[in-house]
């Protein structure tokens, strides 16, 4: 009964800090809605806009090392207020831009603002709910911060055609931004862990902490683990937050709106995909044989995009389809829980969110540098990242076949 209440205790907490994760997922994902306005205002080049769309990525990703230490020294409520008003910020210079290096100054504030905010979710999770219900309630996690992606859906298009252009986008973000910092200062207050430390016990210094990151990378496991992160991930937002839309109003002579509706229609799929997969969480002994199968099924259905050139339909039932199949990344969060010991959770799983969103950004980056090769070639542009996705994403999954495996998930076959 106690456990019972408790819980109910905690939901609105963890529902309050999916809010800033929710942001986050708009946020990471405005530039393909966005893209046309921003090729207009500015004369993007594809590398270019792949550098901005890349480049919340990388902020992301390196700011998540010193914001995992930060969660682990000083609290989750503590570092989400620190870090969120930087996301506001970023967000309301990027609807004030007067040119492009204004613009990526914003995107680089926004995405060390938001780094924490999915870690905070996860360790959250882990700290205060049974182990053996992470994989469903990450799932469920990722799937309520999928309300994001809805935003940048429909609406957005619809606000960026209709209601004053890509800056109204952003300014709208920074309001729903600062109303999600508010209610996260009135709503979260972290109860203390089931196991305190020790009186005596002294907090981890900095150092200390920089230095047990460190040492994740000399264990053998942690390198396939890390390389599908960055490629699982980052394969689907490369899609959905940055090519969607110019390969569809490219290819296929969609409108703006038009190609807002499919990616709704594709953020209400990974909107229940993560949780429907962590329903369906084989057990550690199977989850690995799981996640290898999904990324290279998800590498296949990249090339055969790129190879569907002149079918819109079949086009936006293999993105669908994609959509569905994202589920398997919170199987990864649950193999990277299952791979480390208690002690070494918090920070295995922030060298994981970090990888993630580095890869993000990394293939945003890649995919932007082949799309202007292509272009300079007479190629066609899309065809071409979308190969490149597939290659790079088919590569990862074989690292994670044949690289090294815990011997906590080995022990389990």
């Amino acid at each position: 009964m106690a456990a019972v209440k408790q819980e109910k205790t905690l939901w609105p907490m963890l529902l309050t800090l999916l809010s800033g994760f929710a942001l986050s997922q708009a946020f990471r994902t405005t530039t393909a809605i966005l893209a046309q306005g921003l090729t207009a205002d500015f004369g993007l080049s594809p590398q270019s806009l792949g550098a901005f769309a890349g480049l919340f990525g990388l902020s992301f990703g390196v700011a998540q090392l010193l914001m995992g230490v930060g969660l682990d020294l000083y609290g989750l409520r503590r570092t989400v207020l620190t870090a969120f008003p930087l996301a506001i910020a970023g967000a309301a210079l990027s609807a004030l831009a007067p040119g492009y290096a204004w613009l990526m100054a914003g995107q680089l504030l926004i995405g060390v603002g938001c780094s924490p905010a999915f870690l905070a979710c996860t360790l959250f999770i882990a700290r205060h709910f049974p182990a053996e219900r992470f994989a469903y309630l990450s799932g469920v996690a990722m799937g309520v911060g999928g309300l994001g992606l809805l935003f940048t859906g429909t609406p957005l298009a619809w606000l960026v055609q209709h209601g004053g252009g890509w800056r109204t986008g952003y300014a709208v973000l920074a309001g729903l931004s600062a109303l999600s910092w508010l209610l996260i200062w009135l709503r979260v207050h972290e109860p203390p862990l089931p196991q305190p430390q020790p009186q005596n016990a002294g907090r981890e210094s900095w150092g200390q902490a920089l230095r047990g990151f460190a040492a994740l990378l000399a264990v053998p496991h942690t390198w396939g683990i890390l390389l599908l992160g960055m490629s699982g991930y980052a394969a689907f937002l490369s899609l959905r937050g940055l090519w969607l839309a110019p390969l569809l109003m490219e290819r296929f002579h969609f409108s703006l709106v038009d190609s807002g509706h499919v990616a709704l229609a594709l953020s209400l799929i990974a909107l229940f995909a993560p949780a429907a997969a962590g329903r369906l969480d084989p057990g550690t002994a199977r989850r690995r044989a799981w996640i290898a199968n999904a990324s290279l099924l998800m590498a296949a259905l990249f090339v055969a995009l790129a190879l569907l050139r002149q079918h819109a339909a079949a086009s936006v039932a293999l993105i669908l389809l994609m959509g569905l199949l994202t589920g398997y990344g919170v199987l990864q969060y649950a193999d990277v829980r299952a791979s480390y010991p208690p002690q070494l959770t918090g920070r295995a799983l922030s060298a994981y969110t970090m990888a993630m969103f580095l890869g993000v950004a990394l293939m945003q980056w890649c995919t932007g540098i082949v799309a202007t090769w292509a272009q300079l070639r007479g190629v066609d542009a899309h065809m071409a990242v979308m190969l490149a996705i597939g290659a790079w994403l088919a590569l990862a999954s074989t690292a994670f076949r044949v690289l090294p495996v815990s011997p906590l998930v080995a022990g389990e076959k």
